[in-house]
């Protein structure tokens, strides 16, 4: 009996929704001023050690991230061993039959829609915050080398997704991290150049860095979804457990990235995130033409049985059916109306996967060719911005 007043008197109690809703808010909405000016302190401290410590710092890092950490003779910098420290450990915490499969929701797209939904979903998207293009612009090489760009993105999506691409020493591995440390060198230029962090917050600061992590989970299935391409439940789960995993190796702040399980909850972090990026101003319409031009001139125009202004006018379309009309005018782009030819998409491309699954045989073969695809199809780039982070002097 003494213990029932007790009880009722504790302040641990349930309370009510909207006081939750509101805790909530106030949390998410406090790590993002935290996030706005917070960069990555592991790989910034990672990339310090690389710049002081010059080619033996790259050896090291290079052989831990081949190796392992323990494989090294000589204890490498605190900064880079710290690094290795934490990518082992995200590789470790994640389940390994998972990152053996690879990415099963990502490889399964046909390659054409998955280069759509990457291109037009995720990278306009990733273009279109104004922070992150006056990032990207002040590199002096998106714009003029926009089709490089645009290879070197997809060779890393590619390694990340493919069987064993996450394991450590595999080259989606590798490329992860060195993604990250190619920030953190951005990062320090942008710093060294007179970064306005009041009015932009800190260069790719921890908010950018979770809004490009659903660049390539919620938004690219988004649109792939208008177009026919849709996952079952449990790819989607699985989407969710595998990019977690991408999330650590290339520095999201776990706060953002624990509870998005899917495409719900992934839509509820994209909102919120949203607020802190107003609309797409020239630096951002700059970025997304030069992608468009690169993809119209490139493999993905030559594939395309069209002619002249039809590439660009079908591009400018299926950007616009993704992004929505309100960003599309915002980026400029022209008034082509898709909308009425959508349902014959939706109903081609859900009559393949319909076939691809219709028994265990013909899905594997899918998946089998589809990987395969994914594993030529960057081959080509002779090197990359992101792997000579690795190199630079600082």
């Amino acid at each position: 009996m003494t213990d029932e007043p007790a009880l009722a008197a504790s302040p641990r109690r349930l309370r009510h929704p909207e006081q939750v809703a509101r805790d909530h808010g106030r949390f998410r909405a406090a790590l993002l001023a935290e996030g706005l000016g917070t960069g990555d302190p592991v790989a910034d401290d990672a990339f310090a050690d690389l710049a002081a410590g010059g080619a033996a710092a790259r050896r090291a890092l290079a052989a831990g991230l081949r190796e392992g950490l323990s494989s090294l003779q000589e204890p490498p910098p605190a900064g880079i061993a710290a690094l290795l420290r934490e990518s082992e450990e995200a590789v470790a915490g994640t389940d390994r039959e998972l990152l053996e499969r690879g990415d099963v929701a990502s490889i399964a797209v046909d390659p054409f829609w998955s280069r759509i939904a990457f291109a037009l979903g995720s990278l306009v998207h990733t273009y279109s915050a104004p922070a992150i293009a006056r990032v990207l612009t002040g590199t002096g090489k998106l714009t003029e080398s926009a089709g490089r760009r645009l290879g070197e993105t997809g060779l890393w999506r590619a390694d990340a997704i493919l069987p064993g691409g996450l394991l450590p020493g595999a080259d989606g591995y590798v490329d992860s991290v060195q993604v990250r440390l190619l920030h953190a060198r951005v990062r320090a230029a942008a710093l060294r150049s007179g970064w306005d962090t009041a009015e932009w917050g800190v260069p790719i600061n921890s908010v950018d860095v979770a809004r490009t992590w659903l660049d390539f989970t919620v938004v690219p299935f988004r649109a792939l979804e208008k177009v026919g391409i849709v996952l079952t439940d449990e790819e989607e789960r699985d989407l969710y457990r595998y990019w977690h995993c991408v999330a650590a190796l290339i520095g999201v702040d776990p706060r953002f990235y624990t509870e998005v399980v899917d495409h719900a909850s992934a839509e509820g972090l994209l909102e919120l995130v949203e607020t802190t990026n107003g609309p797409p101003d020239e630096g951002a319409r700059a970025l997304v033409h030069a992608l468009l031009d690169a993809l119209a001139t490139g493999p993905m125009g030559a594939v395309l049985p069209l002619r002249g202004d039809a590439v660009e006018r079908l591009l400018h379309a299926l950007t616009r059916l993704i992004q929505g009309d309100e960003a599309a005018d915002g980026l400029g782009l022209g008034a082509e109306d898709i909308t009425p030819f959508v349902p014959l998409l939706a109903m081609g491309n859900s009559q393949a996967r319909r076939w691809e699954r219709a028994t265990e045989e013909s899905w594997e073969q899918a998946l089998h060719e589809h990987t395969e695809f994914r594993r030529t199809e960057f081959a080509h780039l002779p090197g990359t911005e992101y792997r000579s982070a690795v190199e630079a002097e600082g």
